[in-house]
């Protein structure tokens, strides 16, 4: 698909990102879904043959990703617009978009892949033939999302992508597709969204009419948005990308931990094999396995018993073979990789336990000096900057495909889940001291623990002149 992409790109006068660093991507994506080719499935000579073999694996390359997507985008997390009808709008539409649940996937995505991107779309959207947007028409705004796999920088600066291309696959009448979408600034400085679709032919994309594929009628060929700020939205782990510093994509969580990836499934694997190979066996001799009256002497589907051929030289009709187990030093190995596992990919060194042959995740308040409490305030970093441009992107889309007239520049305020740090009825009883105490105001203590703006928490707290009268009241 990229390479197909990147050189239709190539053809319309684009420059994006080295293909390389997509055969990358693919290598983070191998150990995320957790069959890594040639590691995973290998053959080993074992002096007469050549067997095949599969290496067991704790899928820790979902396991991190899963959980770096629970700590940071959580059904915790408040999103909060100071104006109400900017709050309501940008509500409805998160929530037609499924973003509670999509936004979790993507930042498991982002932790796996390295880079996502979020791009707002007006529904039924309708432009003049010169491509300005015609407001009012609009049915609605959806959200795509994206990984990197379908995302191809075309210009950027000090990290900050200002151009990009997108692409999907569509399948229409059993024919497949590749929707191309290409946001650009014209010469005046203002965005251009350029819609293309390629049909497949072998492999090849042929070039097709936006008309002429059911769902893409009415998608106009270009879109004047009029707008100097970007209509999408990258996000990626706060990372340094160490592959190609000069690229402006994110890298993988485990990106620079694949080798202890591998220890860590050596291990597991060898914890596995120790049990079936330490399985309990009896070998007996032909003689005495002869049947007694009729009947055997043992169990014919009893797998424990191997019955050894005649010319074995054992002077034992019956020989039990128990094996020690060695758990003790599989359970330390084991753990020790995860240990570093989990240093490498900013959780600290105790954040994983192998208990009971599965993987337990330390449940403890961290404190505030640790390592993941800092690693979780710099990735917070760039998600709230791009949560926060993706509301604005929103309420500039309502008003301008809607003509709602809404306040692009409100302030927005992005509420992370900070309970694994301090729980919330420790925070609760410590504001509760602080406002008996004077040190806090009614009102700050309403917006904080009610998720209220300034203005909202005050006009909802009872006026002083209505508490002296019901206080009067009680008093007769």
């Amino acid at each position: 698909m990229s390479n197909s992409i990147v050189q239709k790109l190539t053809e319309l006068g684009y420059t994006t990102i080295p293909e390389a660093f997509y055969g990358k991507v693919a290598e983070w994506k191998s150990w995320y879904q957790g069959k890594v080719k040639g590691f995973h499935s290998y053959r080993v000579r074992n002096g007469a043959s050549i067997v095949a073999c599969k290496r067991y694996s704790l899928g820790m390359g979902k396991k991190l990703c899963e959980d770096w997507a629970n700590l940071l985008m959580n059904e915790k997390v408040q999103i909060t617009l100071e104006g109400q009808r900017e709050q309501e709008f940008v509500d409805r539409i998160l929530t037609e978009n499924n973003f509670t649940v999509r936004a979790n996937e993507m930042q498991e995505m982002k932790s796996a892949l390295g880079t996502v991107a979020y791009i707002p779309r007006v529904v039924g959207q309708e432009v003049s033939e010169g491509g300005e947007i015609i407001p009012g028409n609009a049915s609605g705004i959806a959200i795509d999302y994206v990984t990197i796999e379908n995302i191809y920088p075309l210009a950027w600066s000090n990290g900050y992508i200002s151009e990009c291309a997108f692409s999907s696959v569509v399948t229409r009448d059993g024919k497949d597709y590749a929707y191309l979408q290409i946001h650009k600034k014209g010469t005046d400085g203002l965005y251009i969204i350029e819609n293309r679709i390629y049909r497949y032919d072998n492999e090849l994309l042929s070039d097709e009419q936006l008309a002429n594929v059911a769902g893409f009628e009415r998608i106009p060929p270009v879109v004047h948005t009029g707008s100097d700020r970007r209509q999408f939205v990258i996000d990626r782990p706060n990372i340094a990308n160490n592959y190609n510093y000069l690229l402006p994509t994110g890298i993988s969580v485990y990106a620079n931990a694949i080798d202890v990836m591998q220890g860590v499934d050596i291990a597991y694997d060898s914890y596995v094999n120790e049990f079936v190979l330490g399985k309990k066996r009896i070998m007996v001799k032909p003689s005495a396995s002869k049947f007694l009256d009729g009947e055997p002497v043992f169990d014919p589907s009893d797998v424990v018993f191997y019955v050894l051929p005649e010319d074995v030289v054992n002077d034992s009709a019956i020989t039990p073979i128990d094996m020690t187990l060695r758990t003790a030093e599989h359970n330390t190995g084991i753990q020790d990789q995860l240990n570093i596992l989990s240093s490498k990919c900013g959780f600290g060194e105790t954040y994983y336990r192998f208990d009971g042959g599965s993987i337990a995740t330390a449940t403890q308040v961290i404190s505030e000096n640790s390592t993941l409490f800092r690693t979780i305030k710099k990735h917070e970093i760039i998600l709230e900057q791009a949560l926060d441009e993706l509301c604005r992107i929103i309420l500039r889309l309502g008003n301008a495909a809607m003509g709602l007239g809404l306040d692009e520049n409100v302030e927005i305020s992005i509420d992370f889940d900070d309970s694994i740090i301090e729980d919330d009825t420790t925070n609760f009883s410590r504001d509760m001291q602080m406002l008996s105490a004077g040190i806090m105001n009614d009102w700050e203590f309403r917006a904080k623990w009610m998720n209220e703006d300034e203005a909202t928490a005050k006009a909802a707290l009872p006026k002083a002149e209505d508490m002296t009268d019901e206080g009067e009241s009680e008093t007769e």
